[in-house]
């Protein structure tokens, strides 16, 4: 018997806030988090916006000699953990530390550390690089600087799916406290790759969008969208089994109860063209759930804004929902946010349970222009006040990895 999963706590940092509350209240807003890039001069470049998080101090959240030895990745993943930990007031001193783990996922690690340290290397010899490259750039020191910080003792894991990295991370701990493994898990994504390779890199792939303005550069599902944007961040949730959230008279936000995870098998950065991936890793969040496309009252859609995306994860929409496809409401945070890469997942997870505690779900931004090949409700216009039961949250990575995590209201 697999024991019920529920959510007690949510730490964000985003480009529109540096809390869950501020971030909400942005999304709810339709507050759009893109500007030009500060981190670099974009004169070459032919990307020249992002969704940068912005007045974000790290010793805010740790001790300033620990931020020293982490990369902005590392210390997103540590700072939203914090906020995560403390709204689920989590006592580490009362719990057993072994049966509380960490999966928090990053898709790319540290592009700055290379970066700075390759620079070093070619102008003043291998004698000059930081002794701690390698423990400030791969991707894993988020979950071991989690880990680190708050005396997680229990399975610390990294998973790197790229863009399905936050919703593969929830949904590995889900599992583990689900198959006794843990009791608790400290859980998503986090990402900082908003640097001078990470965008030449996306821009030479013709992935980001050219747009120089901030309100048509993410505009997912709409037809002049041309590509994402680059945004960075990191979503952390609390995921612990019912019983040990009872026992300690924890505060539910909502019930994790299924999660689906396929690979289409076809190509390094596109979707299946027909959806076929992205709907079955649906059918199986649904199946595994106990529900049908019926009980759906919500999806946050992976909804990049590239062309492709959209178009083939409205297929997948139509193949997996069939006729109610039509009637559930859609829409997509990276509209808002740009897209956060290891980091879209937790930070998307968490709009879902916000969205079934306050009842409502936010427009997609920026979306003006109809798509006639995509022609479901992508919530144009202005947001929703409605009941949501049951939201689902997709993520779609490349090589294939696709992703999805059904949440619905806690009843007891």
């Amino acid at each position: 018997m697999s024991r019920r999963v529920v959510v007690t706590g949510l730490g964000a940092i985003t480009p529109i806030g540096n809390s869950v509350e501020e971030f909400w209240n942005g999304l709810k807003s339709k507050k759009v988090g893109i500007a030009p890039i500060t981190y670099f001069d974009t004169t070459d470049y032919k990307a020249k916006v992002a969704a940068e998080v912005k007045n974000f101090d790290a010793k805010a959240y740790m001790d300033p000699k620990a931020a020293k030895r982490m990369e902005l990745f590392c210390q997103f993943a540590v700072a939203a953990a914090r906020e995560a930990i403390e709204d689920a007031a989590l006592d580490m001193t009362k719990e057993d530390p072994y049966r509380v783990g960490v999966a928090v996922g990053s898709g790319i690690g540290s592009l700055q550390a290379i970066e700075r340290e390759y620079k070093k290397l070619l102008e003043r010899g291998p004698g000059r690089v930081n002794p701690l490259l390698v423990p400030l750039m791969i991707g894993n020191m988020a979950a071991g600087n989690v880990s680190i910080q708050y005396g997680l003792k229990g399975k610390s894991l990294n998973v790197v799916t790229a863009c399905a990295t936050g919703t593969h991370s929830i949904g590995e701990a889900y599992r583990s406290i689900q198959y006794g493994e843990a009791d608790v898990m400290v859980a998503g994504g986090t990402e900082a790759s908003i640097s001078q390779i990470g965008v030449a890199g996306f821009t030479a792939l013709t992935a980001l969008s050219t747009s120089e303005d901030p309100m048509r550069a993410s505009i997912p599902f709409d037809l002049e969208r041309g590509g994402f944007v680059m945004g960075e961040g990191s979503g952390i949730v609390i995921l612990e089994s019912l019983e040990h959230a009872q026992a300690r008279g924890a505060k539910i936000y909502a019930e994790l109860v299924g999660y689906g995870a396929t690979s289409d098998a076809y190509h390094i950065t596109s979707p299946a063209e027909d959806g076929s991936g992205a709907a079955k890793a649906m059918e199986v969040a649904l199946a595994d759930a106990g529900l049908t496309p019926a009980d759906v009252d919500y999806i946050n859609a992976h909804g990049t804004s590239t062309h492709h995306n959209d178009l083939f994860e409205t297929k997948a929409i139509k193949l997996v929902l069939g006729d109610y496809a039509k009637k559930v409401k859609i829409n997509s945070t990276k509209s808002m946010i740009g897209h956060l890469l290891g980091a879209a997942g937790g930070v998307e997870f968490i709009t879902c349970v916000k969205s079934i505690q306050d009842g409502f779900v936010h427009a997609t931004a920026g979306l003006e222009v109809d798509d006639p090949e995509c022609d479901l409700d992508y919530t144009k216009g202005e947001g929703v006040a409605m009941n949501v039961n049951c939201a689902m949250s997709n993520s779609l990575g490349f090589g294939g990895h696709n992703a999805t995590l059904v949440v619905k209201k806690f009843v007891d």
